[in-house]
């Protein structure tokens, strides 16, 4: 299993930008990684994901604003938010992939989730 801490949250308005972190324990390298974020009585819903390998993917909504990467090195994977809308506020949560060299956008292809940090953008 890989232990995942999300940081970098906070309350910022609409134009702004954050950058979040994901420490890992565990054999990162290995899996697929993803972010998802969640507002008050909403689903979960798929953000963005960087395969093992490096490729990338993003939910319609924010291509162009946000940018998924990772640091083997560290053991960390970010996403930096640009342009920030209101709605764009939400919990948002790191993930690991339930397997290994794959990667998929759904929450059930992930098994391995953070706390979460709470992002907050104000008109």
């Amino acid at each position: 299993q890989v232990q995942l801490v999300e940081s970098g949250g906070g309350l910022v308005q609409a134009g702004d930008s954050l950058r979040l972190s994901c420490a890992a324990s565990g054999p990162f390298s290995k899996y697929g990684m993803g972010w998802f974020r969640q507002a008050p009585g909403k689903e979960r819903r798929f953000v963005a994901a960087i395969s093992w390998s490096g490729g990338t993917y993003y939910a319609d909504s924010v291509k162009g604003r946000f940018t998924i990467s990772r640091d083997n090195n560290k053991n960390t994977v970010y996403l930096q938010m640009n342009s920030l809308k209101p709605e764009d506020t939400a919990v948002y949560y790191c993930a690991a992939h339930r397997l290994t060299y794959t990667i998929g956008t759904s929450p059930p292809d992930f098994g391995s989730w953070g706390q979460g940090t709470q992002v907050t953008v104000s008109s």
